[in-house]
């Protein structure tokens, strides 16, 4: 088994570096492009199932890739909930709370770190019992976790896993330890590589 994991396309609040939870954005125009650039990419990996959070800007980057009617909803693949900190910076939440750290902290009126940790968790568990080459369309920050928790780390590791909008992951097994999860690719941009083939 396989999980290719797809980060959604660029947001208004993905330009800005506004978090982005519960408020559901659509894709700019630029990200819709973004995400029909990663058709070539996906189509090659023939899937066997299609999860997607139900936030517009992953179901429209699914849709857009070429997957909208393979995909199922998934509601833990929903990006980490902000509550009081929904729509505003980091560096703005740090000049009221210095030294604020989402991986360690979590967010007032919103989820603390061990409820990001438990529903990668269950995601994790649900991918395990399915065969094949899975795609999981997420967010930054929970597809960050979701890799961090892949591969048995802490939750607070999952701030070293940046993520870029549009772009492809791959989680799997070692192949002479199928007992070892590993990330066998990270953070690739296909609108990157496309844009670098027509030039």
């Amino acid at each position: 088994m396989k999980v290719c994991l797809v980060r959604h396309g660029e947001t208004a609040w993905s330009l800005t570096g506004q978090h982005t939870g519960l408020t559901d954005l659509a894709l700019t125009p630029h990200g819709e492009d973004e995400a029909r650039a990663l058709a070539p990419r996906l189509r090659l990996m023939d899937f066997t199932h299609v999860l997607v959070s139900p936030r517009r800007r992953a179901r429209q980057t699914c849709e857009l890739a070429g997957f909208g009617d393979a995909s199922e909803i998934e509601p833990d693949l929903s990006e980490w909930d902000y509550g009081d900190y929904e729509g505003r910076r980091s560096a703005d939440i740090r000049n009221d709370v210095p030294g604020w750290n989402i991986w360690r902290d979590g967010c007032p009126g919103g989820e603390l770190p061990a409820d990001v940790s438990a529903r990668a968790d269950r995601v994790i568990a649900r991918l395990s019992k399915m065969h094949g080459t899975l795609a999981v369309f997420s967010h930054g920050q929970f597809g960050a976790a979701l890799a961090a928790r892949w591969i048995g780390l802490a939750l607070v590791e999952g701030q070293h896993f940046t993520l870029h909008p549009a772009s492809v992951s791959l989680l799997g097994f070692d192949a002479h330890h199928p007992d070892r999860r590993t990330i066998e690719l990270w953070n690739e941009r296909c609108s990157d590589a496309i844009r670098l083939r027509e030039q």
